[in-house]
């Protein structure tokens, strides 16, 4: 895969804008850990293969079991693997991602307010829909995943 253009330095200043996005979720108060695992599974939804190959290596910089991550797309299968609240998080980040699909239904809402304060709910959705961009971007300009490049 070659990759079409590189979006970096032919519009710094929207790259940049995204970036100032990500420093506020990288700081809202959500666990690391947390934010990195949404940002995997919408990667995963979208097909992002840069996207799901920097986040799994963050996952798994950041300590996380490669038994665990391994698990992400089947998350609802792995029982207690994943805590409630990731539970929640995952679950959120499926239905906001397939929002055409989705429509939000109250349901989706409840669950994920029984883990998440109203803040954290925000600060969650902004999470989504900041790596739905971000995917959007790598995909359509073929951005070629860290572990595809030649040394």
């Amino acid at each position: 895969m070659t990759q079409r253009l590189d979006y970096n330095s032919i519009a710094p200043a929207g790259m940049k804008a995204l970036g100032g996005v990500y420093g506020y979720v990288s700081q809202c108060g959500l666990p690391a850990e947390l934010i990195n695992l949404v940002f995997l599974r919408v990667s995963e939804i979208n097909g992002c293969a840069y996207c799901i190959d920097m986040h799994s290596r963050d996952l798994i910089k950041g300590g996380m079991a490669v038994e665990k991550l391994v698990l992400v797309p089947v998350w609802r299968e792995a029982g207690a693997l994943f805590t409630a609240q990731e539970r929640a998080a995952l679950r959120w980040a499926e239905t906001v991602t397939r929002v055409a699909e989705t429509a939000i239904p109250d349901e989706e809402y409840q669950a994920v307010s029984a883990q998440f304060s109203e803040k954290e709910r925000v600060d969650l959705t902004i999470t989504v829909g900041l790596m739905n961009v971000y995917n959007r971007i790598a995909i359509s300009f073929r951005a070629t995943p860290a572990a595809a490049v030649a040394d």
